[in-house]
């Protein structure tokens, strides 16, 4: 049998939480405003959704819409109180105007998460050069740093599959800047996991397809629940 593979679902709040638990979740990346791609989640939010589900939740730190990091100070100031609320695991990633990674930004939360665990985001797949971006991420020691959430392509999972595989047999092989777990998300598909499974892919990230009735409904549990069985069906 196959290792059981990781399945994370976005969620906006307690409601959320609940049904993507109950529908089989193994974690929860929290936000807020999916108009914006997700953004920093209220403190009362995080606060809810704690006492609501005993999930790993991994908190969104992202001011604005866009992968520019913004005002870094107040970014700061707002993973401190998260911490202070509990929050143990975020998401973030920046990247300059010229696609580099914004490493004074990652650098400045970096050092107020110390050491907490966190997901390079989606900003991958914008970025001029992913496999630099990897490479220097690695060589400023970018502490906590063991996933990237990554569709393979800006475009989606259908257009970054070829990527996705390669990338993820770079893992494998413990090739430098390719320690991180690749958590697969953007445009994910029920019927691209047989491919992506059996290259070794386990960790996989929903956020519209755990909502049928669209993003103003909440998150459904059966649908969640039927990702979790196509994740814990046997490897070919």
């Amino acid at each position: 049998m196959s290792k059981r593979a990781l399945l994370e679902v976005i969620a906006l709040g307690p409601q959320d939480a609940v049904a993507a638990q109950a529908g089989g979740a193994d974690r929860l990346e929290l936000v807020t405003d999916m108009a914006a791609d997700g953004l920093t989640p209220p403190r009362a939010t995080f606060a809810a959704v704690r006492a609501a589900v005993g999930l790993p939740l991994r908190v969104m730190l992202r001011a604005t819409d866009g992968f520019a990091a913004g005002a870094v100070r107040a970014l700061c100031e707002e993973a401190e109180a998260l911490r202070a609320e509990g929050a143990e695991e975020f998401v973030l990633g920046f990247l300059t105007p010229d696609g580099r990674p914004d490493l004074a930004a990652l650098a400045a939360l970096t050092e107020v998460l110390d050491g907490c665990r966190w997901t390079f985001h989606r900003a991958i797949d914008r970025a001029a050069d992913r496999d630099a971006l990897r490479k220097e991420l690695a060589a400023a020691g970018a502490t906590g740093l063991d996933t990237y959430l990554t569709a393979g392509s800006a475009q989606g999972v259908a257009e970054g599959l070829p990527t996705l595989l390669a990338e993820q047999a770079r893992t494998a092989a413990g090739e430098p800047g390719y320690v991180p777990r690749i958590l697969v998300g953007g445009g994910l598909g029920l019927g691209h996991l047989p491919a992506l499974r059996a290259a070794g892919l386990d960790a996989f990230h929903i956020g519209g397809a755990a909502r049928p009735a669209g993003w103003s409904a909440p998150v459904d549990a059966a649908a969640v629940a039927q990702w979790r069985e196509a994740l814990d069906r046997a490897v070919p």
